[in-house]
């Protein structure tokens, strides 16, 4: 952010690493993580995994090439997975999976709180017939747009894969934020799933980082992926001690992540033309109309308050760099614009 920006709320990526993260990475002890010898890393990997009730963890640069990983660590050339239309991995990743992994997507609607109908799902899986690509995955993520995925539909969802043979797959980028709004243990969600991508570098303020857990065969086959993939590093301790402190000091609190969306949701809700819904976790998403967005956001960004969106959608993301003032700031930025 410039010396003017005192509201980012263009997602819970442009969290910045504080005093007490700092310090952890600057102490870190090393290795040479290639070598699998970085004490620091392996001591995340093996948190991670606890955390999530998986044998076993691999620390990437990026939640990009962990999803990618894990893709292509069940899936071989021409098979094919089942995925949402509006998935990060199928729409937001540079058809990885595809141009990289030669893995064929089957994109399937996705409703807005991110849920694949069943029957859809139990539909678009190709029977046994040397014409079709071989279905061998399902690829859901949660949280969705910053909503949660229902408890029973997780269950349902994940039964239907492996009653038809297919393998699971969660991009988790942000379920840590689904585990603190539901009460999950993070374990409960990443269990139904035999491979969980999560993402350190969003809402939990780490710099840099996601990791990719599972079974210990499919990580050991997602790190020979990872190298192929240029996702091999060296001394990761720095960015591992990041990991750890976040993962350590910033879970719980995501919940004044999700009372700040609520809030905003209220404040937004006091002018209809923002055509503002509601909160969902760490998110409040709005529609404007009668309103010119453009005006709307540079009127914004004179007042130091910034915001993403595209197709006449405005995405406002709370995060831990984000306090009571900046949200209060919003709101009286919008009370000025609609008083002019």
């Amino acid at each position: 952010m410039d010396h003017m920006t005192h509201a980012d709320l263009r997602s819970d990526t442009v969290t910045r690493p504080g005093r007490g993260m700092r310090s952890a990475m600057a102490d870190a002890e090393v290795g040479d993580a290639v070598y699998d010898d970085c004490p620091t890393t392996k001591r995340l990997e093996a948190m991670t995994a606890e955390l999530l009730g998986a044998e076993a963890a691999l620390l990437f640069p990026t939640g990009t090439q962990s999803n990618l990983a894990g893709l292509m660590a069940h899936c071989g050339r021409g098979d094919e997975f089942i995925v949402g239309q509006a998935a990060h991995a199928y729409r937001n990743e540079g058809g990885g999976a595809a141009v990289l992994g030669s893995i064929q997507p089957q994109p399937l609607p996705n409703d807005p709180d991110g849920i694949i109908d069943l029957s859809t799902i139990a539909a678009a899986i190709k029977p046994d017939d040397f014409h079709n690509p071989i279905t061998r995955l399902l690829a859901l993520e949660d949280t969705f747009n910053g909503g949660c995925l229902a408890d029973e539909y997780l269950v349902e969802a994940t039964d239907l894969a492996r009653n038809h043979g297919l393998a699971t797959h969660l991009d988790g980028a942000r379920m840590m934020n689904a585990a603190v709004a539901t009460g999950r243990e993070p374990a409960w969600i990443a269990r139904r799933f035999d491979s969980v991508s999560l993402c350190l570098s969003k809402g939990l303020g780490a710099p840099v980082g996601s990791l990719l857990a599972g079974p210990r065969e499919l990580i050991e086959r997602a790190r020979r992926i990872r190298k192929m993939l240029g996702g091999g590093m060296r001394q990761t301790g720095v960015i591992a001690a990041a990991g750890i402190y976040a993962l350590e000091n910033n879970v719980s609190r995501l919940r004044e992540d999700h009372d700040r969306a609520t809030r905003l949701a209220e404040i937004f809700h006091e002018f209809p033309e923002l055509g503002a819904g509601q909160a969902r976790t760490n998110m409040v998403f709005m529609s404007p109309s009668g309103i010119a967005m453009d005006d709307f956001t540079a009127f914004l960004v004179d007042r130091g308050i910034i915001v993403g969106g595209s197709y006449g959608t405005l995405r406002w993301v709370t995060h831990l760099d984000v306090d009571d003032e900046a949200i209060e700031s919003v709101g009286r930025a919008c009370k000025e614009y609609f008083d002019r």
